[in-house]
């Protein structure tokens, strides 16, 4: 009878627990071709090497809205997801995400890019604001702060005002090899990444950030 009711329970709620993912990473970006390897699409093209590294396959996902691909790495079972959703509006995504795939929130890693770092520079992040990127606020207004973020570093635009309109342009070649240098730092923690073992990446990455500085 038990078992019965959590089934019922399960089907009520919309998520069987048997199927909840041990983490989902989500890489935000715009969809569509006019926004490739834009600077606001850092976490889309980093998800898109994490997936090709892995053997990962994207796949439309309706419950979710987005592309999914879900592998089982070292024993935990982990998704990898691009929202269809545009970048403001990626608390849809999560909000669907939290739904459907994972028991708590802090089971998430959101990869985004972020203009208070320079194009080469890749942090890790638990918890906290959203520092000004609108696509985190949404996140937040939506689904609360407690999720990890990666964040990869885009710099800031020569103009303020321009923001809007920069962030949706390609990076010129010195901020593309910076991005490309920041999607090696991570890969070089993406076991600790993958694992959650958040506080060891974090000082793994801080430290390779504080060791090129020096090196300048």
């Amino acid at each position: 009878m038990k078992n019965l009711l959590k089934v019922i329970a399960q089907k009520i709620l919309g998520k069987n627990q048997n199927n909840l993912l041990d983490l989902c990473v989500i890489g935000l970006g715009n969809p569509g071709d006019k926004y490739n390897q834009t600077r606001h699409n850092a976490g889309y093209d980093y998800l898109d090497s994490i997936c090709n590294k892995l053997n990962v396959e994207l796949k439309k996902s309706n419950k979710i809205e987005g592309l999914l691909g879900e592998i089982t790495y070292k024993g935990l079972q982990i998704g990898f997801v691009k929202p269809n959703e545009f970048i403001n509006n990626s608390g849809r995504t999560l909000s669907l995400i939290k739904k459907y795939k994972v028991k708590k929130l802090n089971n998430v890693l959101v990869i985004h890019d972020d203009m208070d770092l320079k194009p080469g520079e890749v942090k890790l992040k638990i918890g906290g604001g959203h520092g000004g990127h609108r696509g985190l606020k949404d996140i937040i207004n939506k689904v609360g702060d407690d999720f990890v973020r990666l964040r990869l570093g885009i710099g800031h635009p020569p103009v303020k005002e321009e923001t809007n309109a920069w962030v949706i342009k390609k990076p010129n070649p010195s901020e593309k090899e910076g991005l490309n240098n920041a999607f090696t730092k991570a890969n070089e923690s993406l076991n600790q990444l993958l694992n959650k073992e958040w506080l060891i990446a974090m000082n793994d990455l801080h430290t390779k950030w504080a060791l090129n500085v020096e090196s300048l």
